[in-house]
């Protein structure tokens, strides 16, 4: 029975949601301004009387303070171990907490009485047995903990009330257990309060241990899983009492979540009903994973989320330009897409029939030409978000559209996944390679694109997994390709074509002197005040050393130059800072690749023989020169008819067939041998016979090989030309006249022949590639033959190359 001794005077220390029992010694940080008022009182009041000074430990829980304190001495006052100033107080004995007093300082006082709780000796035997049981219980405890040297201090205690009170230091004890043991003030009441305490603690801990035995030993996997639920859940209750959470307040509460996302409303129901399946079924159905994982995706997906545009068209502009030469076309298309948007917007225009703004281009061009690049530079002039889904490759329609929810691992279409990552529902999405997308037995990906590129659709499309219409109305697509005759005719119909058909030598140069040049300075380690590249240097990289529509093998030429450059200063052949000029190259990294026809030695030139001549081509990696060359059999062996070779295609083959034709119904006439067609074999070869060609616009050419041979005159070296022929000698409109011009001019060609009908495609080509081009539209072969074939020289027999 705890007996009372005469008033004390002390200041209040109130300790927030922690209580100190007598016998405890705590730390507690000076920081607090509270804290910090007590100490101060308590050695303020201790500078007139004897002893430590003392402090009143009071718990205050939700701002009410406990009607019992503990009386406690300030043993040392220094630094904590972070470094903050604190104090090291013991708890000495409770106190019963009276009136308000005054006192020095800024604390509360109030008068206390001290409670006598001292146990008289010798123990009664129930006693003496609740002493036993608790240093067992707290030993088993502590034993399981692996505190020995603990165990040692609590069996040496034999103090009733020390005993109970030693609890306090129990991590397991809420609040409210430890502010009940402290206003229990008579010892043997306590000491069983803390027993039956520890006994609980301890029979939760023996339940679990006993589950996770039995788990062991071998229950089946579904009733493994149901009590490792169960235990999950008692796990969360405690941590909710903990942090005093409300029961409900549970992180992964499906209902909640959907309730308070913002999503439409069909995707709302939807998402609900999905909650009300899972409500409904057992913890050990598969099926509750599958919803679990959909709910997961459709709260992830940006269903109201839009980054706003930046209406600043002649910014977007300047970025576009900043980033990307040339390219007039793409920078026009998008500058019209914003103002367009703008003025959309002034006028409260932004959706329409339930469908946004959006767009989809298709970029076609030869590789290198800044396809994929011109996607990112799109986006940050526009201020949207980018993403890139590569579609090479890719076989499978699920890729597109998702995978149903029944299968095991199912997930959404690569569409849907491409919005997901952007975080906003205008993104602008580069649909890279849609050329190489093919088609097996798991169904064709360009037929299910069909939806996705439709602005007439695409604002109710469904993706298998997710089941619920998505708007990608306000999406701008952008699809690269290299091959435009690749990509299915139903998918092309649907996206405005935008022809990137590669760089002039000029768009070249400044494209590596503003952009390839730094970035390859960077990456070999050198600054542009160390190693400089002259214009000269670098006109002579783009024309001899590569010959191609993009820019990525000048890229390369230039990153090997550096590191040529790079290497011998470190070897201490060369000193920086260096200016590389063109006279510097050849020493640097060789002899150039590619040098022009016109710049050969005449003797050494393809057309310094009858029956060359010189074509141009397109192909996947743009415009490209090529040569045909014929010749005639020996009588002697007997040979006869049409031999080709260099891997045509069947209308190719045919375009030589009709070459032959017309030069064999029209020979007398054009004052050529025509005899020799009839009489001996003609042999019609395209060198680079291991790639394929074919296609009509190589019938001119033909003709004029065949011409050639038969003349003896030789095809003009500067001379390159195409178009189809008809069998009366007509020159019909081809394809492909802009890279074929481009192609010419990067090969030193100075004249070009095209069909007449093909003039208005001059329009395409870059003013600067025309001037240095004399181009001349004919409509008939005749025309052809009097441009570039070399004038006869006269009394000279032709010399003819004749086939073994």
């Amino acid at each position: 029975m705890a007996t009372e001794s005469a008033p004390l005077a002390l200041p209040v220390l109130p300790l927030d949601d922690e209580v100190v029992l007598p016998g405890m010694v705590v730390p507690l940080d000076l920081s607090d301004s509270e804290v910090r008022a007590a100490v101060e009182a308590a050695q303020a009041a201790a500078g007139t009387e004897p002893g430590k000074p003392r402090v009143l430990l009071v718990p205050r829980v939700d701002g009410t303070y406990a009607g019992t304190g503990v009386l406690g001495t300030v043993e040392q006052v220094g630094r904590l171990a972070d470094g903050d100033p604190g104090a090291l107080i013991r708890g000495r004995d409770r106190v019963r907490i009276g009136a308000g007093t005054t006192g020095p300082g800024a604390a509360l006082w109030v008068e206390g009485t001290r409670l006598d709780e001292t146990v008289p000796e010798p123990l009664p035997g129930h006693v003496g047995e609740l002493v036993k049981e608790y240093k067992a219980l707290a030993t088993a405890w502590l034993r399981k903990r692996g505190a020995w040297q603990v165990v040692d201090r609590v069996q040496a205690i034999d103090d009733v009330s020390a005993l109970a009170d030693n609890s306090g230091y129990s991590p397991f004890l809420t609040t409210g257990q430890k502010v009940a043991l402290l206003e229990t003030t008579d010892p043997v009441a306590r000491l069983k309060l803390a027993t039956q305490q520890l006994r609980d603690h301890l029979a939760e801990q023996d339940v679990a241990e006993t589950i996770a035995k039995d788990v062991q030993e071998g229950v089946d996997k579904q009733q493994r899983e149901f009590l490792l639920r169960r235990q999950l859940e008692a796990v969360r209750k405690e941590l909710r009492e903990l942090n005093g959470e409300q029961e409900g307040e549970e992180s992964d509460d499906y209902r909640a979540r959907v309730e308070a996302a913002d999503l439409p409303e069909k995707v709302r129901e939807a998402a609900l009903k999905e909650v009300d399946k899972l409500e409904r079924s057992s913890d050990q159905s598969p099926e509750g994973s599958w919803i679990r994982t959909w709910l997961d995706t459709v709260l992830e997906m940006p269903w109201n989320e839009r980054t706003e545009d930046a209406y600043d068209i002649r910014g977007a502009r300047a970025v576009l330009d900043a980033e990307h030469s040339g390219l007039d076309d793409v920078k026009e298309r998008i500058t019209e897409y914003l103002a367009v948007r703008k003025r959309r917007g002034d006028r409260g225009l932004g959706v329409v029939g339930g469908r946004r703004g959006g767009a989809v281009l298709a970029l076609v061009g030869p590789p290198g030409v800044g396809k994929t690049s011109l996607g990112e530079s799109v986006a940050h002039a526009m201020g949207r978000t980018f993403v890139r889904v590569a579609l090479g490759g890719v076989r499978d329609e699920a890729e597109i559209r998702g995978h149903r929810r029944t299968y095991v691992g199912a997930l959404p279409g690569r569409i849907v996944r491409a919005v997901k990552e952007a975080g906003s529902m205008n993104p602008v999405v580069l649909l890279d390679e849609i050329d190489k997308v093919g088609s097996d037995f798991r169904g064709d990906p360009a037929a299910a694109l069909l939806e996705v590129l439709d602005p007439a659709q695409n604002h109710t499309f469904r993706d298998h997994y997710l089941e619920v219409e998505l708007d990608l109305s306000d999406v701008v697509f952008l699809a690269t390709a290299n091959v435009l005759e690749a990509i299915p005719e139903a998918l092309l119909d649907r996206m405005e074509l935008v022809r990137l058909d590669g760089y002039t030598e000029d768009e070249k140069v400044v494209i590596a002197r503003d952009h390839l040049l730094p970035r390859q300075l960077e990456r070999a380690g050198l600054d542009k005040d160390e190693v400089t590249v002259d214009e000269g240097a670098l006109r002579r990289l783009a024309g001899e050393y590569t010959r191609e529509a993009g820019v990525r093998t000048l890229e390369r030429s230039i990153a090997r130059l550096l590191r040529k450059v790079a290497a011998r200063h470190e070897l201490g052949e060369r000193e920086l800072p260096l200016t590389v000029t063109e006279a510097d190259l050849r020493d640097l990294i060789g002899r150039p690749h590619h040098v022009p026809e016109s710049a050969q030695d005449p003797a050494e030139r393809r057309t310094a023989v009858p029956g060359v001549a010189t074509g141009l081509a397109v192909t996947g990696a743009g415009g490209d020169v090529l040569y045909v060359e014929a010749s005639l059999a020996d009588p002697e062996t007997g040979a006869s008819g049409l031999t080709l070779t260099g891997q045509l295609g069947d209308v190719m083959k045919e375009s030589a067939q009709i070459a032959l034709s017309f030069l064999r119904s029209r020979g007398a006439e054009l004052e050529l041998p025509v005899a020799d067609l009839k009489d001996r074999g003609v042999h019609i070869h395209f060198p680079a016979g291991a790639v394929p060609k074919d296609g009509p616009s190589a019938g001119v050419t033909m003709t004029t090989a065949l011409a050639s041979l038969l003349s003896g005159r030789l095809v003009r070296t500067d001379v390159a030309m195409t178009g189809e022929v008809s069998l009366t000698g007509r020159v019909l409109p081809i394809g492909g006249v802009k890279q074929k011009l481009l192609a010419a001019h990067r090969a030193g060609i100075t004249t070009v022949i095209i069909p007449k009908r093909n003039e208005p495609d001059l329009d395409d080509v870059p003013a600067e590639v025309l001037d240095g081009l004399d181009v001349h539209a004919v409509t008939d072969v005749r025309q052809v033959l009097e441009l570039a074939l070399s004038p006869a020289v006269s009394g000279a027999a032709p010399e003819v190359p004749v086939a073994a």
